[in-house]
């Protein structure tokens, strides 16, 4: 099985009458089957062939999560053509027209919902000869075809036409190109990566020796349909079993979508999930605020509920053993009152989260292991398609990023290309079946990447005796003091964000400095509250005085003496402070539409607070620039 026409017709022919897809519309959620998926694509690609595709053609598809997503990529790959999916969070002036002209795509599949984006840069779209709508309550305009006219020419294509498709098909080989996948371009201009379909195949193959998904199985595929990892752990590894993934039901607008997401797990049942950090994140605190809302008591029970848990868990791995095991007892009678009742929440089904997209806080990893649904965190990018590493239910240890996929080599090396041994800390370097071909007309890039078939990742982590990979953050983003130790900021940033309420977000800047920086985005709201108890507001310089000294004092917690104070080495702490009169975001450009922090423009944007935070009168909290911050949030 070497392409996604083999995979899909091997599911088609062992799965046919199983459901794979599941949408709502109106009152409930509808199934479609495998076999009735397979009859569509083959009519979508049809309708592609009479409107004049050719194979290697490139095709936009610009949609959220739904049935058509999957039916679109499908129909483009058994056409012959490659599919360039693209975020629904791209703004067309710049990243759209960008990716659409790049890739020179000749179609472009679109709902109703962005359709107005492609039609603002329709003319200066310089290959782009059809846009195919997915929604029927369309008027169209000019260069327009509609789904169902497109399916209506797929069945009308004669015989003869069928017969030379049919051989397209056929001779589709693992090394043709499947998709060309955007980075979210967080420096310069994003790169597209070609995945091919053997990519996916052994990917897809390699997970699934991660994970037993029973064909019984269902998910709710949370995660934007274009994101790599939602792309492979989710829609084609469950094709790959059977089993059968659902939509969120969408709105008009990505909010009324989000808002459906909690009826639709407990609708759908779901068996996994996929999550990253931020959805994490997002549940957790609403888990943590039905608590609350049940009152001082319940709270306090839960508390301790999480505290029996955490130490009868452990590492995962190591859970009940030893002396532990005297805790089961407890653990269980705590689990019945209260965690079962959490995961009600979730439908009832759920066995576990498989993570990925970034590093997950170990806090997080143990939360979720409390309350009976573990979440599992992984490892990979879109340039190993994305899967390279994960915990699993029968092999696990907290707070690493699990163990590696089979059929695959990783090495650490140090920066001369070397191989370290066990244990110690280098960039991650692998090579499979599940790695790109290349980065599309960027030679210089492709080569500084991918160095005799092996990809360099860019990422900075070790192996551990038990053979688990720990990331420890992007080289990009390390810390590198005026003596040249470098270090990874990305878990000292998530400590105070995560134990400070004070605190929405931050970033630490050290790059070889006689100190590191913190840029901090205040939280506004719990400042306020502490205030209100001194009767203080930002308004006056006492209050933000206070503001700034409890901020300080919060750090203060991971110096000498503080709680944390053996959490990180002291020497990669703040010296100096900066508060930032706004959030970091994407319509500033400053969040990617992974939510992910873009560091860089971060600094840049922010440069007179970089630059005033290495100055004598910058390394005091209490000066007139955080004060004059405080002032505007």
């Amino acid at each position: 099985m070497k392409t996604i026409i083999q995979l899909f017709e091997n599911s088609v022919n062992q799965f046919g009458a199983n459901p794979f897809l599941w949408e709502k519309t109106d009152s409930d959620y509808q199934s479609v089957s495998y076999q009735s998926l397979y009859e569509e694509v083959q009519q979508f690609a049809a309708g592609l062939y009479s409107l004049g595709i050719k194979k290697t053609d490139r095709v936009g598809l610009l949609s959220e999560g739904r049935n058509a997503w999957v039916l679109s990529e499908l129909g483009i790959l058994f056409a012959g053509a490659v599919n360039v999916p693209l975020s629904v969070k791209l703004d067309a002036q710049n990243e759209l027209k960008f990716r659409l002209n790049h890739s020179e795509a000749r179609f472009v599949v679109v709902s109703n919902n962005h359709l107005e984006k492609i039609r603002s840069i329709k003319d200066q779209l310089e290959s782009i000869e059809t846009i195919i709508v997915l929604d029927e309550n369309t008027e169209l305009q000019e260069k327009e075809i509609s789904l169902s006219q497109l399916l209506k020419l797929g069945k009308e294509l004669s015989e003869n036409n069928i017969a030379e498709l049919k051989e397209i098909q056929k001779n589709i080989v693992a090394d043709d190109d499947a998709n060309i996948s955007y980075t979210s371009g967080t420096t310069a201009d994003p790169k597209g990566i070609i995945l091919t379909h053997n990519n996916y195949t052994s990917n897809v193959l390699q997970a699934s020796n991660l994970m037993d998904i029973p064909a019984s199985f269902k998910t709710l595929l949370i995660l934007p349909w274009d994101h790599s990892f939602a792309h492979t752990a989710g829609i084609y590894s469950f094709m790959l079993k059977g089993a059968s993934i659902a939509a969120v039901q969408q709105g008009k607008s990505q909010m009324e979508a989000l808002k459906n997401i909690p009826k639709n797990i407990k609708e759908i049942k779901p068996d996994i999930l996929l999550s990253v950090p931020a959805l994490a994140k997002n549940f957790k605190k609403n888990i943590e605020n039905g608590i609350k809302a049940k009152g001082p008591k319940v709270e306090r029970l839960f508390n301790k509920a999480l505290e029996v848990a955490y130490k009868y868990n452990a590492a995962g791995w190591d859970r009940g053993k030893g002396s532990k095991v005297f805790l089961k007892p407890l653990y269980l009678f705590y689990d019945k009152l209260l965690f079962s009742k959490v995961r009600e929440n979730f439908g009832g089904n759920l066995k576990f989260f498989v993570g990925g997209g970034a590093l997950l806080d170990i806090e997080l990893q143990r939360f979720f292991y409390a309350i009976g649904i573990p979440m599992y965190q992984g490892y990979g990018l879109s340039e190993a398609s994305p899967i390279i590493s994960s915990n699993a239910h029968h092999k696990h240890k907290l707070g690493s990023s699990g163990f590696i996929v089979p059929d695959m080599d990783l090495k650490i090396c140090k920066d001369n290309g070397d191989s370290v041994p066990v244990g110690e800390k280098g960039e991650i370097v692998i090579k499979g079946g599940n790695v790109m071909k290349g980065y599309w007309k960027n030679d210089k890039a492709s080569a500084e990447t991918l160095r005799d078939g092996w990809l360099h990742t860019g990422d900075m982590g070790y192996v551990d005796q038990d053979g688990f990979l720990y990331v420890l953050g992007r080289f990009k983003s390390l810390l590198i003091a005026s003596d040249g130790e470098k270090f990874s900021p990305e878990g000292i940033e998530e400590a105070f964000v995560d134990q400070s309420p004070l605190m929405d977000q931050c970033i630490l800047h050290n790059n070889q400095d006689p100190y590191t920086i913190a840029l901090v985005v205040p939280n506004k709201g719990a400042i306020l509250s502490r205030l209100k108890n001194q009767h203080l507001s930002l308004e006056t310089e006492e209050g933000q005085i206070a503001a700034l000294e409890l901020i300080q004092n919060e750090l203060n917690q991971y110096r000498l003496g503080g709680k944390h104070e053996d959490m990180f080495p002291h020497r990669w702490l703040p010296t100096a402070v900066g508060i930032l009169p706004e959030a970091f975001t994407e319509d500033n450009k400053l969040l990617n539409s992974t939510m992910k922090v873009v560091r860089d423009k971060v600094i840049n944007h922010f440069k007179e607070h970089v630059d005033f935070l290495y100055t004598p009168e910058g390394k005091n909290i209490l000066n007139a620039k955080n004060k004059e911050s405080l002032r505007n949030i």
